[in-house]
């Protein structure tokens, strides 16, 4: 005879298979905020009948009380504490599955464009701002997109820590610099190795068996071995020296 599961553990394996319960009215009418845990430690998540509206690391945020007051003063609604985190939440901060639904419906659409191809950013990889701009057909808004993300109001769920600056630095963080390194490295990305590339002028890595240049955070450009490896400061360059752009990661 095989033991049984423990009874808390049935009741989590009979939670997680439940759908979402029903929208009722005072879903729409009051937002709900849930503590989880993420890569920064604690966060903050206010959640409306749409999706995930706002998260804030906790250490970012403050004290929570406060948080949740500004919260009201800007939106409008009022929060009360939530039963549980929407469906997906918790595997995208421990970055594993496509993530909760989000609620950006009061962001602009230039904004929501920004925030929409930031989201294709795979993780353990980094793209330029400038990037960014041209993935949504406004190349010349490279300064716009840095004010959107600065502003991003679900970080984490959408992987603003990923786009940097166009010269190889990491770039600024809503929480600060360290947590974006932090993040950064978390998913594998050879800071020290990008610093000395930038320093070198190198943008772009391409690869002489494929005739193929790509970012240095791409999965391509990081398996190229080093007698085939060769660095170029544009794309420019590199087709001048007969190469073409990944199809993967797109470099400018």
């Amino acid at each position: 005879m095989t033991d049984s599961p423990p009874p808390d553990a049935v009741l989590t394996a009979l939670r997680d298979l439940a759908g979402p319960a029903p929208v009722t009215l005072a879903d729409r009418v009051l937002d709900g905020w849930v503590r989880a845990p993420s890569a920064l430690g604690e966060v903050y998540a206010v959640v409306g009948d749409r999706g995930v509206r706002l998260l804030r690391p906790a250490a970012h945020a403050g004290d929570l009380e406060a948080f949740l007051e500004d919260y009201r003063t800007r939106h409008g609604r009022p929060v009360r504490p939530a039963a549980r985190p929407p469906r997906g939440l918790l595997p995208a901060l421990r970055g594993r599955g496509p993530g909760p639904a989000l609620d950006l419906a009061g962001l602009t659409p230039f904004a929501r464009d920004v925030l929409a191809a930031t989201a294709r950013i795979p993780a353990g990889q980094t793209r330029p701002y400038g990037w960014v701009a041209r993935e949504i057909g406004h190349p010349k808004a490279v300064r716009a997109v840095g004010t959107v993300l600065a502003r991003n109001p679900v970080p984490l769920l959408v992987p603003c820590h990923r786009v940097t600056r166009g010269d190889g630095q990491v770039g600024q963080y809503l929480s600060g610099v360290a947590d974006k390194v932090a993040l950064l490295e978390g998913e594998g990305v050879d800071l020290a190795g990008l610093a000395e590339l930038a320093d070198r002028g190198v943008r772009l890595l391409g690869s002489d068996t494929t005739g193929v240049v790509c970012f240095p955070t791409c999965h391509h450009a990081r398996r190229i071995t080093a007698p085939h490896r060769h660095g170029f400061a544009s794309l420019e360059r590199a087709r001048e020296a007969g190469y073409r752009p990944c199809r993967d990661c797109r470099p400018l």
